[in-house]
């Protein structure tokens, strides 16, 4: 492989046989080709793929921040069925994740392209199961059923599919970046354009579902074990008023938020197109499913990829599922709290493109390193510090920085892992849905532990549905949850980062390496079997 990825168009075509070379223009076509094949994403390219980002953003940082306690305080459906709600609507969606690996390899390429019909038909439903997500029904016998219901059915949508509804949105779309261009540098460009717009849909979805909900007069009890009747008569009447105004402000917040959900996939449909990769068009099947998830499952960088980022993701989504809770009870800040959850979410969009500079000037995996474990320092003064409101504040922003890096770093390096993949299998094609897949079944997965653990400790502890105030053995473990289990989840994946091989040495070497074999795949002189060995050669 060394020399394949190393040679030039010159030196690659006096390396080739003579079944290849068949003439003496050859070489200087196969230098031609490329300029012609090669084609740049526009800007509004780049915007119309990142807007198609925001739905599943920006509904997933309103199920992840607020969905918890929602389901205790407003659905009031107790900790432990809430817990089972979170872990089993997460576990669902995990294990249903690789499945859409399996329908989209299967899938033919039509006029929309491979992915695209998947999320034109998903979107009505989805947007119908996350707006029902949040209405309380009024039978309180069935209220678990309801929301395990909605919830999994939403999560089916927005990410994988059904036997019955072969559907679904993020996994496609997660995989449409290995089909908007051909070109490594442009899917990073565009990665960071979709990043940008992704972290905007979170601070969209803070914004709409923090300031809607918190406009509202959520009621709590000072003193839950009071006897007087006067006063429990006095707290139920003023309580239920109240209720009924947060319960309307959450399905306001889910109507917004259902608005932007259909203008950007429409935005989506209608202003991106799939390309196939030149190589791939000359094979006439894809490879067998099971035997691609064979071959991606014993990928060394992939495995190294998923497994360091399940811990650090496991420890972000920690301090988001418990971070509103945090705000409320631990550090008493019951009226700020979705202001805190704005001003980590507008750091973190401020400096995503820092972050892109960083990745291209010092290397992705320096950058890693660098950003994920920037969140350690904040994360242990939160723990130690007292119940300021502006030092919380400044950590808000400066743990903003870490959250950016946390989501550019994964969606930017696995790419590279398929680019690695595809020189050592160059002879298979359509595994790409198939590690976009799984990368989102570990992602899920991650995110329904911390769920249920959170929640059951929570229950475990003591924790009281609609109180003003909870007990120190609550508060401490909201304490844990946000801060100690992070750090030591955060630092178990770094080390884990230091087995991935893929440096900027070698992806340079891998570009180099598949330019050439789209280089001679595009020539137009060069028949199936030329293929085959010069795939062999690189």
């Amino acid at each position: 492989m060394a020399k394949g990825e190393g040679a030039e168009s010159g030196s690659a075509a006096g390396l080739l046989p003579t079944s290849i070379l068949q003439s003496t223009e050859r070489p200087a076509q196969v230098k031609k080709e490329p300029k012609k094949k090669k084609q740049q994403l526009s800007v509004c390219n780049k915007l119309c793929y990142a807007l198609g980002g925001a739905p599943y953003q920006v509904t997933g940082c309103a199920l992840g921040f607020f969905l918890q306690i929602y389901l205790l305080d407003v659905a009031q459906v107790g900790p432990f069925s809430a817990s089972i709600i979170l872990f089993v609507g997460r576990a669902w969606d995990a294990i249903t994740d690789p499945l859409v690996g399996l329908c989209i390899s299967k899938s033919p390429w039509t006029c929309l392209g491979r992915l695209m019909p998947w999320i034109i038909f998903s979107t009505p439903l989805a947007v119908i199961a996350y707006f029902l997500i949040w209405f309380v029904p009024d039978f309180p016998h069935g209220q678990t059923y309801w929301y395990l219901l909605f919830y999994c059915l939403f999560e089916t949508m927005v990410t994988p599919m059904t036997c019955l509804l072969c559907q679904c949105f993020h996994v496609p779309y997660s995989a449409l970046t290995m089909f908007i261009s051909t070109e490594q540098t442009e899917r990073d460009s565009a990665t960071a354009y979709r990043m940008t717009v992704e972290v905007l849909g979170t601070v969209l979805g803070t914004a709409i579902q923090g300031q809607i909900v918190g406009q509202a007069d959520t009621p709590c009890f000072q003193d839950l074990n009071s006897s007087t009747v006067a006063s429990q008569s006095a707290n139920h009447t003023h309580g239920t008023t109240s209720h009924r105004e947060t319960q309307k402000a959450y399905l306001l917040a889910a109507g917004v938020i259902v608005c932007i959900y259909i203008i950007c996939a429409v935005i989506l449909i209608l202003g991106v197109r799939e390309q196939r990769e030149p190589y791939e068009a000359q094979q006439s099947e894809p490879i067998a499913y099971f035997r691609g998830l064979r071959l991606v499952m014993s990928h060394g960088p992939y495995i190294k990829l998923i497994t360091g980022f399940l811990f650090t993701s496991l420890a972000f989504m920690l301090v988001e599922g418990n971070f509103v809770l945090f705000c409320t009870y631990t550090l008493g800040f019951r009226n700020e709290f979705q202001n805190l959850l704005l001003a980590i979410m507008l750091s973190a969009t401020l400096t995503i493109p820092i972050w892109q500079w960083f990745l291209t000037r010092f290397g992705k995996k320096t950058a890693v390193y660098v950003g994920i474990s920037s969140a350690v320092p904040f994360l242990i003064l939160v723990a130690l510090m007292e119940s300021n409101l502006i030092i919380t504040y400044a950590v808000a922003v400066a743990a903003g920085i870490s959250v950016a890096a946390a989501f550019l770093l994964p969606w930017s390096m696995l790419p590279d892992v398929i680019d690695d993949f595809h020189l050592k299998q160059p002879h298979f094609h359509g595994t790409e849905p198939i590690f976009f897949s799984f990368y989102v079944f570990f992602t899920k997965f991650a995110s329904g532990v911390s769920l249920g653990i959170s929640t059951l400790s929570l229950d475990f502890a003591g924790y009281q549905t609609r109180g003003c105030s909870q007990p120190e053995r609550v508060k401490f473990t909201l304490n844990m949850l946000v801060t100690m289990a992070p750090i030591v989840l955060i630092l178990l994946g770094l080390l884990l980062f230091k087995m991935y091989p893929i440096d900027e040495e070698r992806r340079r070497q891998n570009k180099k390496a598949l330019q050439a074999l789209r280089d001679e795949a595009s020539s137009s002189g060069c028949s199936e079997t030329d293929s085959t060995e010069l795939a062999s050669i690189l």
